[in-house]
C-alpha cells in the first residue's frame, strides 16, 4: 500500500487529500491532508466519497471517429485534417476550443498556446466564463489585475464577514466549516448572510439579509453612500493609493440612496440595513466573500466593483481580516485563467490588446500568429457555431449542452455544425452525444499536473492510477495534434513537468515587477522537485529559491501599490439600474439556479457515487408555501416550469425559506439521467456587458402542475427501456439502477413485460381489482432482475438499502419483494438521509434528539451524524428546533394488496 498526496477536484477551495492505494491499483481510499493549507485534513462530502467514482463503468476508453472506433493515429490526424481545412477554407476565426475549469494548468496552457499563438485566433473560452469572469473583469478594472487580495485565514480573523451570494455550506463546505470554528472560538465575530434564500449558510449569520433578487447593486451602491458620510472613510489611504475618488463621490451623490429607498427597492426590512451598514462602519476587520450570486448577474461587474469600492475607501484590502475575496467555483477556475484561458487574455495575466504584451508573448512562444484581438466569450461563441461562422469547435472537459444558458440553442447549435470535437473522459454526456470525434481523455487520479486555487495557491494533483484503454492526458491529446498540424518544435513536450517549467518562465519574462503573476522561482524546478512541489502561493519570484523553502505571499495590495498604469487602485463608474428582464403576468416567478450539497456540475463524476445519490434523489423546484397554495400545488407533485426558451419537469420541493416569487432549480440534472430537467434550457443568455457572464439567477418563469395518471418505481440490474412517460429521473445505487416515473398514459403488466422480455424470462404481479397499484418482479437464470411498483396516486415507497441487500438473495420470499421491505422486521419508514458521510437518516436523529441529544455535539456522538465534514450539521439543527419527530411511516402493506398476496 502507497499513499500519493493530490487535490480534490470539486470546488475551489483546494482541499488535499492523501490517496492510499494498493500495490495493484485495485483498492484506493481517500482521506483529508492534514498538512495541506487550505482544509488541514478536513474533506467535505463530495471529496470524501471521491474513491467511489473512480470505476470505468461510464468511461470513454478509445478514441471514435464518425461514430466508429479508431486508433489515435487515425483519430488525431482527423482532427487535425478537419482543423487545417477548415482553417484554410473559412480562415482562423471559424476554429473555437472551449476548454474548462476541470483542466490542469498544464493542459489549459498547451490549448491556449495552439489555438492563440499557434492558429492565430483568440476563440478559446472556458466554463470559467459562467463562474468566475466577472470577478475578473471587477479585480482588472479596479485593482489593475486579476488578482484575489486576501486568503482563507482572513476570514477566521475577520470581526465582521460578509457572505453575498454563496451558500458556501454546500457549495464550499470546507471553507464554511474553517468559518463555523472560527464563530464558536470568537462569538463577538459578526456574520451577515446576503441571499434571497435561506439556506445552511444563512442559519450561521447574526443577520440574514433576504433581499429581492437582482437588488444586490442598490445594496452595495447604498452601502457605499453611506460610508461616504461616516468616520470610517480612510482619507489618507485614498489620498496615497487612489484615484478618481472624487469623481466617484460625485456620481454617488447624484443617486437617491436614501436608506428608506435603498431597503424598498432591495425588499429588506429598513432597520436591519442600517445595522448592516453600520457594522460595516464600526468594524475595521472587514472580510466581504462574494461568489455567484454576485457574479451570476447583468450588471455583475458593477456589483463586484461596489464591494472592492466599499474596501478600498476604508483602506480595507491586504490586510490581516480586512479584504474582499472572491472564492472561486472550479478546481481550477483561476489555473486557467494564468495561462490566458478567457478569449480576451493572453498567458500570465496578460491582455491580449495590449501591445508590448503581445510582443513579449509572440517573442517568448516565437510565433508571428499570435491573435492580436480578443476572441469570442462563451455565449457569442456558441452564437457564432449557430450562425455558421464557426465550423470547427473542440470542446474539453466541459458539457455545455447543459451548462450554457439556452442550453437547446448550444445543443441544436452543435448539430449543424460541421466538426464537433469532444475530448473528456466520460463516455455518455449530452455533450459528447453532439460530437463528430470524440478523444479518450484522463481522468483524476490518472493525470498530473497543478491546479490553483482561490487563495492563489498552487497544488499539485498527482496521478496514482494507471490510464486505462487508450485513454492519454489533455496536454498530450492537445500537443499531438499541434505536432500533427506542423508545431513540433513548439509542443515538444515530454510530461508535465515541462509544460509548467515553461509556463513560470513566461511569468516571469520582462516582468520586473510590473505584473502580479510571477511564479519564476519555479522555472528551474527539475522532475523529481515539481513531482514533490508542496502547496504553495504566488507570487513567487525569482527571488525565491527552491533550496532556502518557498515562501508565497498570503495577501496581496498591503503596501498599496496596485497593478494599474499609475499604480493606484481605480474608482469608475458603475450604474445602478433596473434588470434587463422583468416578470409579468404571462412568467410571474424568478428563476434562481444553483447546486447542491452532494452534487457537482452535471454529475458525470459525482453520479457515480451511490451514497451521494440518496441524498436528494431527483431533480427539484423549490418554492414558498404561498406560492404553492396559489397554484394548486403540493410538495411530491410534478411541476412543469417554463421560461420564454424552454421547459423543464420538476419534483416540487415546499421551502419556507424560498422568497415569495421566486424558485430555485439545481443545475446537475441532464438528458443522460432524468427526462427533462437541464435547467439551463430557461435560462436567458443575458451577461454582463463587460464579463460576459450569463445572469443564472435571474429569469422570469412560471410553474404550473403536471397532472398524471400514475407514478412508478422501477429498479433494474441494468438501463431499460422505458414505458411513455412524462416524467422519469434515474440513478445507479451499488449496481442497481433506480427509476421514478410517471406518465399521462395508463400502462399494464402485459406491456412492460412485452417491453422488457429480453431481460426477464419469468414473471410475478400483483394488481389490485381497482387498478390503483401494480407490482411487478421480473427474473431470468441469474436472479432478480426488475422490481417495478405502480401507484395511481403518489410515488411507490421502497426501501432502498432493504432491497439492494436482498437482489441477490436467492430464498427472499416474493411477498417481501412485492412490498418491498422485510416482512420478518417492518421497520419503520427512515426517512431522508440527512448525513451522507456517514449514513444516517432522519428517523435515527429524531431518535436520539427524542432520547435527550440536545445540541449538534450530542447527536454526533450518538450517531455519527454531522462528525466528518459538517455540512449536514444546518439539517441537524432544524431537527432539534422541530417541536416533535415526525410521524412514523410504514412501508406500503395496504389492505388490497394484503388481500392478494394472501
Amino acid at each position: 500500500m502507497s499513499a500519493v498526496e493530490s487535490t480534490c477536484p470539486y470546488c475551489g477551495v483546494g482541499c488535499g487529500v492523501s490517496v492510499d492505494v494498493s500495490d495493484d491499483a485495485t483498492q484506493v481510499s481517500v482521506k483529508g491532508d492534514k498538512t495541506h493549507p487550505a482544509n488541514a485534513g478536513r474533506l467535505c462530502v463530495k471529496g470524501s466519497a471521491l474513491a467511489d467514482t473512480l470505476g470505468l463503468q461510464s468511461r470513454l476508453l478509445k478514441p471514435r471517429v464518425d461514430g466508429l472506433q479508431a486508433s489515435w493515429d487515425h483519430a488525431l490526424s482527423a482532427v487535425s485534417k478537419r482543423l487545417s481545412d477548415t482553417v484554410a477554407r473559412y480562415g482562423s476565426e471559424s476554429v473555437a476550443f472551449y476548454v474548462s475549469g476541470q483542466l490542469l494548468t498544464e493542459d489549459y496552457y498547451v490549448a491556449n498556446k495552439l489555438l492563440k499563438g499557434f492558429i492565430g485566433t483568440a476563440n478559446i473560452d472556458t466554463n470559467s466564463r459562467l463562474c468566475m469572469s466577472t470577478a475578473v473583469a471587477a479585480h482588472k478594472r479596479v485593482l489593475g489585475s486579476d488578482t484575489v487580495p486576501g486568503c482563507y485565514e482572513d476570514l477566521e480573523l475577520a470581526d465582521l464577514l460578509i457572505i453575498t451570494g454563496s451558500n458556501m455550506a454546500w457549495t464550499h463546505p470546507v471553507v464554511y466549516q474553517r468559518i463555523v470554528a472560527a464563530k464558536q472560538a470568537r462569538p463577538h465575530m459578526k456574520i451577515v448572510v446576503i441571499d434571497p434564500r435561506k439556506t445552511a449558510t444563512s442559519e450561521l449569520a447574526d443577520l440574514h439579509l433576504q433581499l429581492a433578487p437582482g437588488s444586490d447593486i442598490w445594496l452595495f451602491d447604498g452601502l457605499l453612500a453611506w460610508l461616504l458620510d461616516s468616520t470610517a472613510i480612510d482619507a489618507r489611504y485614498l489620498n496615497d493609493h487612489t484615484e478618481n475618488y472624487s469623481e466617484l463621490v460625485k456620481q454617488c451623490r447624484q443617486r437617491d440612496n436614501d436608506i428608506s429607498s435603498i431597503a424598498q427597492r432591495c425588499q429588506v426590512d429598513e432597520d436591519e440595513l442600517r445595522t448592516f451598514y453600520q457594522w460595516f462602519v464600526r468594524t475595521a476587520r472587514t472580510v466581504t466573500v462574494f461568489s455567484q450570486g454576485i457574479n451570476q448577474s447583468a450588471h455583475g461587474v458593477d456589483q463586484a466593483s461596489l464591494i472592492l469600492y466599499c474596501h478600498l475607501v476604508t483602506g480595507r484590502v491586504g490586510k490581516p481580516g480586512a479584504s474582499p475575496f472572491s472564492i472561486t467555483g472550479q478546481p481550477n477556475a483561476m489555473g486557467g485563467r494564468e495561462v490566458g484561458g478567457l478569449a480576451n487574455q493572453l498567458a500570465a495575466h496578460m491582455d491580449i490588446d495590449n501591445p508590448a504584451h503581445h510582443a513579449l508573448v509572440s517573442e517568448f512562444w516565437q510565433t508571428q500568429k499570435l491573435a492580436t484581438t480578443p476572441g469570442l466569450k462563451a455565449v457569442d461563441m456558441f452564437r457564432a457555431v449557430a450562425d455558421g461562422k464557426i465550423r470547427f469547435i473542440w470542446i474539453m472537459a466541459t458539457n455545455p449542452v447543459v451548462s450554457m444558458p439556452e442550453a437547446e440553442l448550444v445543443r441544436n447549435a452543435l448539430a449543424g455544425c460541421d466538426h464537433v470535437v469532444v475530448s473528456d473522459c466520460i463516455a455518455d454526456t449530452d455533450t459528447t452525444r453532439m460530437a463528430d470525434i470524440l478523444l479518450p481523455a484522463a481522468a483524476w487520479g490518472e493525470k498530473s499536473g497543478t491546479v490553483t486555487n482561490s487563495e492563489r495557491c498552487i497544488s499539485r494533483q498527482r496521478g496514482f492510477l494507471p490510464l486505462p484503454g487508450s485513454s492519454r492526458p489533455d496536454w498530450w491529446i492537445i500537443s499531438q495534434v499541434a505536432k500533427h498540424l506542423g508545431f513540433e518544435h513548439a509542443f515538444d513536450y515530454q510530461c508535465a513537468a515541462d509544460i509548467f517549467r515553461e509556463h513560470a518562465a513566461l511569468s516571469t519574462y520582462k516582468n520586473g515587477g510590473t505584473r502580479d503573476f510571477d511564479i519564476g522561482a519555479l522555472m528551474q524546478l527539475d522532475n523529481a522537485q515539481y513531482d514533490a512541489l508542496p502547496p504553495v502561493q504566488w507570487p513567487l519570484t525569482p527571488a525565491s529559491t527552491v533550496s532556502s523553502g518557498l515562501a508565497g505571499k498570503a495577501r496581496m495590495f498591503a503596501d498599496g501599490r496596485f497593478y494599474t498604469p499609475s499604480g493606484r487602485a481605480r474608482f469608475l463608474s458603475v450604474a445602478p439600474g433596473s434588470l434587463p428582464q422583468t416578470t409579468d403576468a404571462e412568467f410571474p416567478l424568478w428563476l434562481n439556479t444553483g447546486r447542491i450539497r452532494d452534487q457537482w456540475h452535471t454529475m458525470t463524476r459525482t453520479g457515480l457515487s451511490g451514497k451521494l445519490q440518496k441524498h436528494i434523489s431527483e431533480p427539484f423546484v423549490e418554492l414558498h408555501p404561498m406560492d404553492l397554495q396559489l397554484r394548486g400545488l403540493h410538495a411530491g407533485d410534478l411541476a412543469l416550469i417554463s421560461s420564454r426558451h424552454g421547459q423543464c419537469v420538476m419534483r416540487v420541493r415546499d421551502q419556507a425559506g424560498q422568497s415569495p416569487g421566486s424558485v430555485f432549480m439545481p443545475i446537475h440534472w441532464n438528458d443522460t439521467v432524468a427526462s427533462n430537467a437541464r435547467v439551463d434550457k430557461l435560462v436567458s443568455a443575458i451577461c454582463d456587458p463587460i464579463s460576459g457572464q450569463p445572469a443564472f439567477k435571474q429569469t422570469p418563469v412560471t410553474v404550473s402542475r403536471l397532472s398524471v395518471k400514475w407514478q412508478a418505481v422501477l429498479v433494474s440490474s441494468r438501463r431499460l427501456t422505458l414505458p411513455s412517460a412524462s416524467y422519469w429521473s434515474t440513478r445507479n445505487l451499488d449496481g442497481l439502477y433506480f427509476t421514478t416515473l410517471a406518465g399521462e398514459k395508463n400502462i399494464d403488466a402485459g406491456l412492460l413485460k412485452k417491453l422488457w422480455a429480453e431481460v426477464a424470462t419469468s414473471w410475478a404481479e400483483i394488481e389490485d381489482s381497482h387498478q390503483d397499484s401494480l407490482r411487478l418482479i421480473g427474473r431470468n437464470n441469474a436472479g432478480l432482475q426488475i422490481w417495478f411498483a405502480l401507484q395511481t396516486t403518489t410515488v411507490p415507497e421502497v426501501d432502498e438499502d432493504w432491497l439492494s441487500a436482498s437482489w441477490q438473495q436467492e430464498n427472499i420470499s416474493m411477498r417481501d419483494l412485492v412490498l418491498g421491505c422485510d416482512a420478518g422486521n417492518q421497520s419503520e419508514a427512515k426517512g431522508t438521509l440527512v448525513c451522507t458521510c456517514m449514513q444516517v437518516y432522519e428517523k435515527t436523529i429524531q431518535q436520539a434528539i427524542a432520547s435527550g441529544c440536545t445540541d449538534t455535539a450530542k447527536i454526533g456522538r450518538k450517531t455519527r451524524a454531522g462528525t466528518n465534514c459538517g455540512s449536514c450539521i444546518p439539517e441537524l439543527n432544524r431537527l432539534l428546533v422541530s417541536t416533535a419527530a415526525a410521524p412514523a411511516v410504514q412501508c406500503d402493506t395496504s389492505s388490497k394488496i394484503e388481500e392478494s398476496l394472501c
